[in-house]
């Protein structure tokens, strides 16, 4: 059993996390709201447009889930995540561009990384921090341009500024009719929880690409740790939650 059935409710939309009260309020969430219109994001250098994206990653120390078997789970990840929701096929089946439309598309690049001050999920790290259940594993945030839906460029943790020797991985950012934002991670962790039955120094799989909407806090989740990101236009100032 994944986290998001425990922790969707209190990370993404601000309530306490506490205990044995998490399945609740997942269960009591509101439903989303229709996404609204996406802005035209700041360009880049080089006339891409560009976004803001600003990633927690963090683990459990309760049992939030239950037992798996993890000596089928404990695999390293994928180095492209799994298909995305909210595209027609899967990556890569988009419809060549039409004769006339030969321009070649900017794909993935990594513009700069965000500063401190920048950030936007502090509120939510902090809660994470004072939590008895959650420890927060990095927070970082960067500017990049998305490349093409299908085209698979990913970049590596390293590359976009983590620094977790624990945490392992890519992230991808790619745009079709929508936004999708995907995760390749491995973290391992010394000591897991007990009630998931993993043993000591257990390697954790996420693995995970879905469409996300601007200015939102988007859940990512694995058995054990989970990612929450914002992604916002570059020139975008509205914080997260409105």
């Amino acid at each position: 059993m994944k986290l998001r059935h425990f922790a969707l409710a209190a990370c993404l939309f601000s309530c306490q996390m506490w205990g044995t009260g998490l399945a609740q309020q997942a269960a009591s969430a509101p439903a989303l709201t229709p996404p609204e219109p996406h802005p035209l994001p700041a360009a880049a250098p080089g006339g891409a447009a560009a976004y803001n994206v600003e990633v927690i990653v963090f683990r459990t120390t309760a049992t939030l889930g239950s037992p798996e078997n993890w000596s089928v789970q404990v695999a390293q990840a994928p180095a492209i995540p799994s298909a995305a929701d909210g595209e027609a096929g899967t990556p890569g089946s988009d419809p060549p561009p039409p004769a006339a439309a030969t321009a070649p598309t900017p794909g993935a690049r990594f513009v700069r990384a965000l500063t401190p001050a920048e950030f936007q999920l502090g509120d939510l790290e902090a809660r994470l921090k004072s939590s008895s259940s959650y420890v927060p594993v990095a927070h970082v945030g960067w500017v990049q341009t998305a490349s093409p839906w299908g085209a698979h460029e990913s970049m590596s943790l390293q590359q976009l500024g983590f620094d977790a020797p624990l945490l392992s991985g890519t992230v991808q950012l790619e745009r079709g009719q929508f936004l999708h934002l995907g995760f390749s991670l491995n973290l391992t962790i010394a000591n897991p929880p007990p009630g998931l039955g993993a043993p000591p120094q257990t390697t954790f799989v996420l693995n995970d690409n879905h469409r996300v909407k601007l200015y939102e806090r988007n859940y990512f989740d694995a058995p054990a740790f989970g990612v929450i990101a914002l992604v916002a236009p570059a020139q975008g100032t509205r914080r997260a939650g409105r």
